[in-house]
């Protein structure tokens, strides 16, 4: 295929969903459910088949040699495959978050006025390994109205393939025309820049995965961004920290699926409880095949930790690597943060209250935690059902994205004749 007939065709996709996009923002709450429910039923139905394509990407993947945190999130199971289609009914038992009056008031004259939420249109998606986001985002963009065009990356191909042909067949019995769910059948660059310039017909690009292509997609594009960010988040023990608690919680957040992007990445942990707790923090770091990269003094008190030098600060690791920076306070800790940070997920432990809302004041971020894991920061734990990214900006939407943050809104005015 030449990249004139990819562009060609990339235009015409989207053309086919802005006009898809105008049918499906009519549909009722009803209609749009039960067509969720629908393609949560055939996902189910046909998971070998869409475990055989994936099988695929997966054997291309161990060709290349990619390494286990990627592996981990390009791999399906049947397992995965149920999970993602129960999150299509989790959402569509929620809210549906357009045609809500925000807010409406009569002016002097008599006019009144609405403001209420409506969809945003066609959303195009841009995301790297996890076929996973292929449901996740359908679900949630046919949920809020909205029609979307798929470019997931080339190491998942196969994967997305599969899946969205399962998502085309279960359309056709349902209210929401399939033109709705587009995919970009193509590996070549081209396709992705094709799709940055297409604003009379994208409504807005949502980029989902590593730095270098949030990047290239915020740089680039002439549609709108909502930016996601990569998570270099921090989980720091303070001084007046419960043991329990923090050992805990370090644990979860590096090593439940260390290759997502609200797992833990940096432990910075004030010197004086470090000094008290060594023991029990060595043994569980040790105990969970955690590898240290510290700085000077973290290297003094954990053994075969490595030096850790001004990459691993900033270093998303996904991995079983944590990077280690013993401060002494509440204030360098969070200027630490301020300085690292993605602007994703940060926590505190500690018992001291006034510490924590410093910390929680102070560091921008777009979750943040006192005493609790940075697991949390997703669409499925938070209640939204699933989510479509995580923002790390601050407008529009911050967060995970879920279904309200998929909407904009429109002034209603319904008047008997005023003029100005």
């Amino acid at each position: 295929m030449t990249t004139i007939k990819q562009s060609v065709n990339v235009e015409e996709q989207a053309i086919l969903a802005k006009k898809a996009s105008k049918k499906l923002s009519i549909l009722t709450t009803e209609e749009k459910n039960e067509a969720l429910n629908k393609l949560a039923d055939v996902l189910e139905a046909e998971y070998e088949t869409i475990l055989a394509a994936n099988e695929k990407d997966l054997e291309n993947g161990r060709e290349q040699g990619f390494e286990d945190a990627f592996m981990d999130r390009l791999s399906l199971s049947k397992e995965r495959v149920f999970d993602f289609a129960n999150g299509l009914r989790e959402v569509a038992k929620l809210d549906d978050p357009t045609d809500h009056v925000i807010s409406q008031w009569t002016l002097d004259n008599g006019l009144d006025v609405k403001k209420v939420t409506v969809p945003l249109g066609v959303i195009g998606m841009i995301y790297e390994a996890r076929p996973n986001v292929t449901v996740d985002s359908t679900g949630l963009a046919l949920k809020s109205g909205n029609a979307i065009v798929l470019k997931g990356g080339s190491s998942a191909i196969n994967s997305n393939r599969a899946i969205v042909e399962v998502i085309h067949r279960g359309l056709e019995s349902t209210k929401i025309p399939k033109e709705a769910v587009q995919f970009i059948d193509s590996t070549a660059r081209e396709a992705t820049q094709q799709l940055f310039t297409m604003k009379e017909h994208v409504d807005v690009l949502i980029p989902r995965g590593g730095g270098s292509l949030i990047s290239a997609v915020v740089n680039n594009a002439t549609v709108p961004v909502l930016e996601t960010g990569v998570g270099n988040c921090h989980i720091y023990i303070d001084v007046d920290a419960d043991v329990e608690k923090a050992l805990n919680i370090l644990v979860n957040a590096k090593t439940d699926r260390p290759a997502v992007c609200n797992a833990a990445e940096t432990l910075v942990v004030h010197k004086e409880w470090l000094d008290k707790h060594k023991d029990a923090l060595i043994d569980i770091l040790t105990a969970n095949d955690i590898n240290v990269h510290g700085d000077e003094y973290a290297v003094k008190i954990f053994p075969d930790a490595v030096p850790a030098g001004e990459s691993d600060w900033a270093n998303e690791y996904l991995s079983k690597d944590l990077a280690v920076k013993v401060v002494d306070g509440v204030e360098e800790a969070i200027a630490h943060i301020e300085t690292y940070g993605t602007k994703h997920s940060e926590a505190i432990v500690t018992e001291n209250e006034q510490h924590a809302k410093t910390f929680l004041q102070l560091v921008d971020a777009a979750a943040l935690y006192h005493n609790a894991s940075t697991r949390f920061t997703d669409g499925g734990a938070l209640g939204f059902g699933a989510e479509i990214g995580i923002s790390t900006q601050k407008l529009h939407a911050r967060g995970p994205m879920g279904l309200p943050a998929l909407t904009t809104i429109k002034y209603i005015m319904t008047g008997n004749g005023q003029i100005r």
